[in-house]
């Protein structure tokens, strides 16, 4: 798959953060989510189809990416969801400009440990910016040596791990993939890390 496609394909990430949200269906109504690094958008099409305010987003140097989000909301019947570009770690006016948001969602986004920080750069600034939000990610464990702990540390963000049992989404027809190599999927919640007494 060439890095330009990455976002034109529904990994299982997508199929299990699109299971978390169908189990939590009844408090999606009138919660904020902007889905980042969205591609075809599998989670953030459910949310709005569960009856969230949901904004999709991907990298903006990317634009077949940024079609494929509008292609989904527009098979879905989902015409006025926008669609930003928004690159990781860079500061933008459509950054700046985002309303404010309940739900992060972002599927199979700690990809290439390259992009890890500016993900994270990207995420504390929305929580910053959104205290009592919360960074909902599913992402396949590829390397055991992939980790984003210290960058959690150092931007004063902590997780909490989901297991995918506690929404069915452990199932083999739901995280599973045609495609080779491992395809273990985790899930977790991360927010900002309060310090003690506050």
């Amino acid at each position: 798959v060439l890095d330009s496609q990455y976002g034109t394909y529904v990994w299982p990430c997508a199929v299990v953060l699109a299971q978390y949200l169908w189990a939590h269906r009844r408090s999606l109504p009138g919660k904020r989510v902007l889905e980042i690094g969205a591609g075809v958008s599998l989670p953030g099409v459910v949310a709005a189809r569960c009856g969230a305010q949901v904004t999709l987003s991907d990298s903006e140097e990317l634009p077949q990416c940024l079609r494929s989000c509008r292609s989904s909301c527009l098979m879905n019947r989902l015409p006025h969801v926008p669609v930003l570009g928004l690159t990781w770690g860079r500061v933008s006016p459509e950054l700046l400009s985002l309303a404010p948001i309940d739900i992060i969602l972002g599927s199979d986004v700690f990809f290439d440990p390259k992009d890890f920080e500016d993900i994270l750069t990207t995420i504390y600034f929305l929580l910053e910016k959104n205290p009592h939000a919360e960074f909902w990610t599913t992402y396949q464990v590829r390397s055991a040596d992939w980790s984003i702990e210290a960058l959690l540390h150092k931007w004063n963000l902590k997780s909490i791990h989901v297991p995918l049992y506690s929404f069915g989404a452990d199932k083999e027809h739901l995280a599973s993939s045609s495609m080779p190599g491992r395809h273990t999927i985790e899930m977790m919640i991360i927010s900002l890390a309060r310090s003690e007494g506050t």
